[in-house]
């Protein structure tokens, strides 16, 4: 499935071009972006959710270059934004405006909080949310440690509903009140890499 594709390893040396079939450069495993696992752009009858998020007055064209949104509270926002700079912490709203806003909704892996997200991509698919750039989903692990397989499949299920997927694995330091600069997981730099080059200015 597309939500299986493999995601990008920080850690592989880039590879030195050489020439394809047509005479191109390879690219290297770093630049390969993180696949689509659902739709790009809200599609018409999908039904509104039951629990709806609360949609913030009109920001500027000049804001951050994404916002995040939790979706629930502790769902991992405050620490995303130190682990990866660049985004700006919504409020649990989503930040509609005349200028698209480019949002990535954060949840926590456990039960209730996947199905928090699914209702906002529910929302933000059935159209209730206009002047919104969904880039998608940053999924938080809620506990160390391989999930249980129902929390896999709605894993699974909920990226199905949004552009694309990031998993941010469990970090004890951050559980102990550290600094998520200090210890960033490398399923980190796959997110940044994919947030710089779909916010990038023209």
């Amino acid at each position: 499935m597309a939500g299986d594709a493999p995601v990008s390893n920080p850690w592989l040396s880039p590879a030195r071009p050489s020439g394809g079939n047509n005479g191109e450069p390879q690219r290297s495993v770093q630049d390969v972006p993180t696949a689509l696992t659902g739709p790009a752009a809200p599609q018409a009858g999908v039904p509104r959710p039951a629990h709806v998020l609360p949609v913030a007055a009109p920001q500027a064209a000049a804001g951050p270059a994404w916002w995040w949104l939790g979706v629930h509270g502790g769902a991992g926002v405050t620490t995303l934004e130190q682990a990866v700079p660049g985004g700006r912490d919504a409020g649990r709203a989503w930040p509609a405006g005349d200028v698209p806003q480019p949002v990535v909704l954060v949840a926590r892996s456990g039960a209730v909080g996947l199905k928090a997200a699914q209702s906002a991509a529910q929302q933000w698919a059935s159209q209730m949310v206009t002047g919104v750039e969904l880039l998608g989903l940053a999924v938080v692990a809620d506990a160390p440690g391989r999930r249980p397989r129902p929390l896999r499949d709605l894993v699974r299920l909920v990226s199905g509903a949004v552009p694309r997927l990031w998993e941010i694995p469990w970090v004890e330091p951050w559980r102990l009140g550290e600094s998520p600069t200090a210890h960033v997981p490398s399923q980190c730099a796959p997110l940044a890499r994919d947030l710089s080059r779909l916010t990038r200015r023209a």
